[in-house]
């Protein structure tokens, strides 16, 4: 990243000549970009991008690496720009993850910085009409609206009440000089974020809950006892420790595993069994409905992840990454509100926890509004 020069032509992918063309009159041309923090931030924007074009919007895409894998499998016809992501990783342990973020927080600081000169030179170019970024802190713009999406307003921090007021004014900070925000959450007692979203303070801009937003469906397929669908997903060095602890308990099920590793860019596929089916990723309408098939599903507590099982309405247990404060609180308020199963890794033994969720109250909140259209046709309407 260090050697590129903001808009240079290694960075930018085309799928179609749409780039030769002008801008086509009472189209919006509108760039979205996700954050590379895992592979949640691209999967919830699909939705989101699917809306835009049923609305005649003009949509571009930005992202690298897995980002750019899952938005060009979900979306082969639209052009997209590269731009490099902030390339996190965790600590191998919980502990240290505090530490691992502190060291790496320069180069986040500068990634935002590379993005904010990045997404001006774009707009000198392709004369977006608007972008949308999904927790790219750079991407905002005096020029054009911008909006931010986000579900974690409020920080939570394992130093006290202090640090997360603190982190609470250096994110409004950045989140305030985007033109509005965007929260993928239910409004009132059902809320799947909880504090996360629902903050005493809320930024200066105006804030606009557009529900739960998802990449599937509520399918009727009969659900198939002993038949688990599990997902990988968040950094590594995480990702790998869990998965591999999961095999190692895996092996020894009496019954069926779809296993998702959420590697969509590696080369290597680990090899299956008639019990034990690996794939590095799965477009949305096959994971969508190997899920609904499912008895559960275990995967890490991350929130887009968390909104994906309850469009499906599916029973799941939930892990969140050790020291990821922000799915720890999850995991919390989501088995409280008997909305997940949830268990931490130190503690999990897969047989114990099937039996303990097979017993839990599960109260899954219904989804299905028109937040999110209703959203975007007004966002779209005050363009001009």
């Amino acid at each position: 990243m260090k050697n590129s020069v903001p808009g240079d032509k290694k960075y930018i992918k085309f799928n179609t000549n749409q780039e030769k063309k002008g801008k086509l009159p009472g189209k919006p041309r509108i760039l979205v970009a996700p954050l590379d923090w895992g592979l949640g931030h691209a999967t919830r924007c699909i939705p989101i991008i699917h809306e835009l074009i049923r609305q005649d919007c003009q949509v571009w895409l930005a992202g690298d690496g897995a980002i750019e894998k899952i938005l060009r499998g979900e979306f082969p016809q639209l052009p997209f720009l590269e731009l490099p992501g902030y390339h996190i990783r965790y600590s191998r342990s919980g502990k240290g993850l505090i530490g691992a973020m502190i060291r790496q927080f320069p180069r986040i600081i500068s990634a935002i910085r590379f993005e904010h000169k990045w997404l001006k030179n774009q707009l000198a170019r392709y004369q977006f009409d608007a972008v949308i970024s999904d927790n790219r802190f750079g991407l905002n713009s005096i020029a054009v609206p911008c909006v931010f999406i986000t579900h974690q307003l409020a920080i939570k921090s394992p130093m006290g009440k202090w640090s997360e007021k603190w982190l609470r004014r250096l994110n409004y900070l950045y989140i305030n000089r985007f033109s509005e925000c965007w929260i993928p959450d239910l409004v009132g007692e059902r809320s799947l974020a909880g504090d996360l979203s629902h903050p005493d303070v809320l930024p200066d801009i105006p804030v606009f809950y557009i529900d739960v937003v998802s990449r599937f469906n509520k399918i009727d397929v009969e659900e198939k006892k002993r038949r688990l669908v599990v997902i990988m997903s968040g950094p590594e060095p995480q990702r790998s420790i869990f998965e591999n602890l999961l095999i190692d308990q895996l092996v020894l099920y009496n019954g069926t595993v779809d296993f998702i590793r959420g590697t969509p860019v590696a080369e290597t596929i680990l090899p299956s069994t008639n019990q034990l089916n690996f794939y590095n990723h799965l477009p949305s309408p096959e994971l969508n409905k190997k899920i609904a098939e499912a008895e559960f599903v275990i995967s890490r507590a991350g929130y887009s992840t968390v909104m994906d099982l309850v469009q499906v309405q599916k029973k799941s247990i939930l892990i969140p990454t050790p020291g990821q404060t922000e799915q720890e609180y999850l995991a919390d308020h989501l088995t409280r509100n008997h909305i997940a199963f949830c268990i931490r890794q130190e503690n999990f033994v897969l047989k114990r926890e099937l039996d303990a969720a097979k017993s839990f109250p599960f109260d899954i909140p219904a989804t299905g509004g028109r937040k999110l259209e209703e959203t975007i046709k007004e966002f779209i309407g005050g363009l001009g």
